[in-house]
């Protein structure tokens, strides 16, 4: 249950940042995009090369960091997770949730199927998230997880 939980905070980090970036209208924050909406995003004026790079580092950072700080907390000093299996595992069910939560809520359900994520005149681009980047997202989520979770319980081992 307590992973549940953690993984829901996660899901809440995510949702947070994503909303915050697409408070100002979503042509601002076109670093989620593929490079063809950015490109008409520059050459509309709704952003710039420059504010696309401060938004990957932000992203970056917003991102990954919890991925490599909250959740080892959560797992080894909330949880009381010592050996690597039990790290990993609850460290990987954690990403999974948020991972899903990602995949379906945000990319299929946010982002195809309402008018939260449309840049204007940017809709002969759609679907924004095209098969083949799916596919690729899928596949980070299934098989990228695990070596974040792996290494996660890596140094976490050798620190608690």
């Amino acid at each position: 249950m307590l992973i549940l939980i953690e993984g829901i905070v996660m899901c809440f980090i995510l949702l947070i940042f994503c909303v915050i970036g697409i408070a100002n209208g979503p042509e601002k924050f076109t670093v989620f995009y593929e490079k063809d909406i950015q490109e008409k995003a520059i050459k509309l004026g709704y952003t710039t090369k420059k504010d696309i790079k401060k938004q990957t580092i932000i992203s970056i950072l917003v991102l990954y960091l919890p991925c490599f700080i909250l959740v080892p907390y959560m797992v080894c000093y909330i949880n009381g997770a010592k050996e690597f299996s039990e790290i990993f595992y609850q460290s990987l069910m954690i990403m999974y949730i948020m991972g899903l939560f990602d995949r379906f809520f945000v990319d299929w359900y946010w982002v195809e199927h309402t008018k939260a994520w449309d840049i204007p005149n940017t809709e002969d681009l759609k679907p924004y998230i095209p098969t083949n980047v799916l596919i690729r997202k899928w596949i980070g989520t299934i098989f990228v997880y695990p070596i974040f979770s792996a290494i996660i319980a890596g140094i976490m081992t050798l620190i608690v």
